[in-house]
């Protein structure tokens, strides 16, 4: 499989994999590729890096973002640090501490911190309302 960087005649940016570039031409004069912003089915192949795999497990590929991509970037990291301000961070009670304030047996707050997968599935089986914030990169260094 291919990933190729795509854009339209109105310059959206995106991204799909393909068999093979003769898969991409097929399909994109079938009209069967289309821009996820507009719908148009005039779409090409972006200026793309390459990626080369090097074999180790620690390297990363490179992902070429287009200015659209970037400011979606920044402003999600906006968000996510301004949720993280206005909250209490409650490390790995979580789950415990979201389902106390569902049920009304502590106070309504905002409140952020670790749950496991069953954690979550659980919390969403009861009806509390949670939401995933993203960790970036930056935010492991």
């Amino acid at each position: 499989m291919i990933r190729f960087s795509l854009t339209c005649e109105h310059e959206h940016e995106f991204e799909a994999w393909f068999r093979s570039n003769d898969d991409f031409d097929t399909q994109r004069k079938r009209g069967f590729v289309e821009c996820p912003s507009c719908g148009s089915r005039e779409v090409g192949k972006a200026l793309m890096a390459p990626a080369v795999s090097t074999g180790r497990k620690q390297e990363k590929m490179a992902l070429a973002m287009g200015e659209a991509q970037r400011r979606a970037m920044a402003e999600l990291k906006a968000l996510s640090q301004k949720m993280r301000e206005n909250a209490d961070y409650v490390g790995d009670k979580f789950a415990e501490e979201a389902r106390k304030i569902h049920f009304g047996e502590s106070e309504t707050r905002g409140i952020y911190g670790e749950a496991t997968l069953e954690e979550a599935k659980s919390l969403a089986e009861d009806g509390v309302s949670f939401m995933p914030l993203p960790v970036f990169p930056d935010d492991r260094n």
